[in-house]
């Protein structure tokens, strides 16, 4: 078992929380693990991608190759589009439908909609107005991993065991949130 995955987005979108889920995880699993330094992070706004790595044997490089991704996570569409060179030919993007523009210069959605749809697995859902109509509005990061689970090939209860320990010391509330979340990201793979 091996699966490389890159996660992007804008900063303050939750990438590093995607992460640190996926991260617990696959630990809990006696998986290998291993991720990239986080770019962006500092700037509110600024683009944030890593590299997460997991294996059932030792991993050499925490940096995936060009063509090595198995999948792409990304909170914004464009950021799907700017790492697609490092997505394997049969790999998945799982992506928010709706742009975060932040640029003067942003492509027209259209385009990156039609780059989109060349590839053979894509997931594209509106996970802001999902969070807000389900009354999750700060977890539309956890829908996008619910729906990334299936191609990520880690089991569903993994990720909900995680979320548990990873937002504990939050409290029921912020759990309970988040587990929604996961499970309308999951009805919407």
């Amino acid at each position: 078992m091996k699966t490389d995955i890159i996660l992007c987005g804008v900063g303050g979108q939750g990438i590093l929380s995607i992460a640190t889920i996926i991260g617990e995880a696959a630990m809990n699993e006696n998986l290998y693990i291993k991720q990239a330094e986080v770019h962006g992070m500092s700037q509110r706004g600024g683009d944030v991608q890593s590299n997460l790595r997991i294996s059932n044997q030792p991993i050499a490089s925490d940096l995936i190759p060009k063509g090595g991704a198995d999948v792409i996570i990304s909170m914004e569409p464009m950021e799907a589009l700017r790492y697609l060179p490092y997505l394997n030919k049969e790999g998945w993007v799982i992506t928010s439908s709706v742009p975060f523009v932040n640029i003067s210069n942003y492509p027209d959605i259209e385009n990156i909609k039609d780059e989109l749809s060349k590839l053979p697995h894509v997931v594209s859902i509106d996970i802001e107005q999902m969070a807000k109509d389900n009354l999750v509005p700060r977890s539309a990061n956890v829908i996008l991993l619910g729906a990334a689970q299936k191609a990520l090939g880690i089991d569903y209860e993994k990720l909900e065991e995680a979320i548990r320990r990873v937002f504990a010391r939050k409290g029921d509330a912020i759990v309970e949130a988040n587990i929604k979340a996961l499970s309308l990201g999951r009805a919407a793979q």
